[in-house]
Order: C-alpha cells, then structure tokens, then sequence
C-alpha cells in the first residue's frame, strides 16, 4: 500500500513539473456554473478567442506580454453572466486549493485575463502556470490595489459560482 501511494505521489508530482507539453493533453480548467461543468483544454480555451495585456507584475521582473482569454468570455461560455448588474461572486481556486473570489460584476468584458501564454511562451506550474488571472496593471492605478493583487491567482485551475438566492 505505501508503494502504491508512493507511486501515486511520484507520478502526480513528475506530471505537475513536466510543463505545459504534457498539460495540454488533459483539461487545464474546470468551470461549474449553472449550466453543469465545463472542462477545457488549451485548444478550447483558444477556440474562445485570444487576447493580450502587456504589462508589469509585483511578481515579475519587466514588462511582459500575456495572452489568454478574457475571464468574462469562459465565464459566459459556461452560462454565468457578468459585468455591471450581475450579482454574485465566482471562486477560482489554483492546483494547491488557494481560492479567491471575484464579484461577477466587477468583471468586465476585456479584464481579467486568464493567461496561458507569457511572453509568448507556455507557462510552467513552477512559472505560474498553466494559467494565471492577470490585469493590466500599468494601464490604471485602479489595478495596483491588494484586492486586484489578490485576485490574480495563479496555477488556476477551477471556476465556480455559487446559485444566488
């Protein structure tokens, strides 16, 4: 029983530092919404259209280009609304169960992006990846705050609402 847990352990840990090669075989993101899950690999997150930021990090050293899909985009995929007038909140929660919220109606159309790319190359989990929450940080100061830091989470991995009462 301890070899196979052993075993277990050793394979988990030797797929999650192997990269982005082998993580575009399997879902990188869960989405459960009101409309049931939703898993998506990288070509399903890039069939829902590619955008941009460049820009800073308090993480990162320069200015970088990330590319990914607006949050908002996966979201409405998933049949969850956003924007103004939305109410509720939806939870991302990143490989090692870190989780954040982020009101639905502070989530506009372009920002936040769910990066899958920076500096046009995949992200590692040791790089933050396979993918990160990233605002445009340099475009305004209103995303240089704690909670916008906060909600950039990385190693993303799942997304969820809960029913609104």
């Amino acid at each position: 029983m301890v070899r196979t847990f052993l075993h277990g352990t050793l394979l988990s840990a030797a797929l999650a530092l192997a990269g982005p090669a082998l993580a575009q075989e399997a879902a990188l993101l869960s989405v459960d919404g009101p409309d049931g899950s939703r898993s998506y690999d990288l070509p399903a997150l890039q069939a829902l259209g590619e955008a941009q930021i460049r820009t800073s990090t308090v993480w990162t050293e320069g200015v970088h280009g990330f590319t990914g899909v607006p949050l908002a985009r996966i979201l409405a995929d998933a049949g969850i609304a956003t924007g103004p007038g939305s109410t509720g909140e939806v939870s991302a929660t990143a490989i090692n169960d870190y989780a954040i919220s982020i009101p639905l109606a502070e989530i506009g159309p372009d920002v936040p992006l769910v990066a899958y790319l920076m500096d046009d190359r995949e992200m590692s989990v040791r790089d933050k990846g396979p993918l990160w929450i990233v605002y445009p940080y340099d475009a305004d100061r209103q995303y240089q705050t704690e909670v916008i830091y906060s909600r950039s989470i990385w190693q993303l991995n799942r997304l969820s609402t809960a029913p609104v009462p």
